[in-house]
């Protein structure tokens, strides 16, 4: 923004182009609408921001974000313990869950292998996933990473660690795009290409 406006509105607006996916331009508008906004409103939003960051944590069972200690995919007994969906993050759990033919449990990984990043799988919830198939149940692990190169190389390093247990490890059928985001699938897409699965 230029020097004539006040530091501020600046420094807000450069807060809002930190996020990803909002240029300077959004930015900028998001800035001057703030500015429209009723006092209420703002420490409204402001309170939210706050209590979202200190109040949602992981799931002790999956990883997904929840309020609760156990979130209430993992607390359900309804769905079937004996299949993991592993995720990239917790935006692919809610895709999932919008197309409400998934009746088992997921796992996020929150994030994927991507060394040139400086992600390795020490950065990942790998070490969670394993320890839950440990305590036994677990039949099948689904993966459900982005079909990427980086969603992939997940898949399959992942894939390599659970065969020598005997777990059957299947990866999602790509009805979806190469390149994808799970996000932004429609329910059948997702549907589709979770029934259409193959084994790895």
């Amino acid at each position: 923004m230029a020097d004539h406006n006040a530091l501020p509105l600046v420094i807000l607006a450069e807060k809002f182009a930190s996020l990803p996916g909002i240029g300077m331009k959004s930015a900028q508008r998001l800035a001057y609408y703030v500015m429209s906004m009723e006092t209420e409103a703002v420490e409204d939003f402001a309170k939210a921001l706050i209590d979202a960051k200190n109040n949602v944590k992981q799931c002790g069972c999956c990883c997904n974000l929840t309020e609760r200690d156990i979130c209430p995919i993992c607390s359900d007994s309804e769905r079937d313990s004996s299949v993991i969906c592993v995720v990239e993050s917790p935006k692919d759990v809610t895709a999932f869950e919008r197309t409400r033919e998934y009746n088992g449990l997921y796992h996020v990984l929150h994030g994927l292998l991507s060394p040139m990043d400086g992600i390795t799988p020490d950065r990942l919830r790998v070490k969670e996933l394993l320890a839950r198939i440990a305590k036994g149940g677990v039949e099948e692990v689904i993966m459900a990473t982005n079909p990427t190169v980086e969603g992939d190389a997940t898949a399959m390093y992942v894939a390599g660690l659970l065969k020598p247990l005997g777990i059957k490890v299947s990866r999602l059928a790509f009805g979806l795009p190469v390149g994808g985001i799970l996000e932004y699938a429609d329910e059948v897409t997702l549907y589709k290409a979770l029934e259409n699965r193959n084994n790895m």
